[in-house]
């Protein structure tokens, strides 16, 4: 599992909401942080795509829920890179709570690279799309 990034979080009291679990945009913020710390992990930091004036855009999330996240939980996000095309990029996530183990959500945001003033899309650079590992498969429960 070498090319799937670990991102680990505790479960903040900020992200509970009325029903007194983790609200459906923490799962958002977890996974952009996750991307990011992945990114940075590879060399590719924020302030190295502020300073080339490129960078990446959500273009869509997909998420979808198997079990709630409650304040304090330990979770992991794993997540990968999928697929890199021309100007887009796939990555995937398994989001889980650390002390059982058990799968909270599976995701997938679709990235455009583009330049950050006008944000019109951009081909990836052959260096940046070298840099990320691609995992063309899907992450099973045996995987996590």
């Amino acid at each position: 599992m070498s090319d799937i990034f670990e991102f680990n979080h505790t479960v903040d009291e900020d992200e509970i909401d009325l029903l007194g679990h983790a609200n459906n945009v923490a799962y958002i913020d977890w996974m952009q942080s996750a991307a990011m710390a992945h990114s940075t992990s590879l060399g590719w930091t924020s302030e190295r795509y502020v300073e080339s004036g490129r960078g990446w855009v959500a273009r869509s999330h997909f998420i979808e829920y198997h079990s709630p996240a409650f304040e304090a939980d330990e979770i992991v996000v794993r997540t990968w890179v999928a697929t890199m095309a021309k100007v887009t990029s796939e990555r995937r996530y398994r989001i889980i709570r650390t002390a059982d183990n058990l799968l909270l959500a599976t995701a997938w945001t679709r990235w455009a690279y583009v330049d950050l003033t006008t944000i019109r899309p951009l081909r990836i650079p052959t260096d940046l799309a070298s840099a990320f590992p691609l995992v063309d498969r899907e992450m099973t429960d045996h995987d996590i």
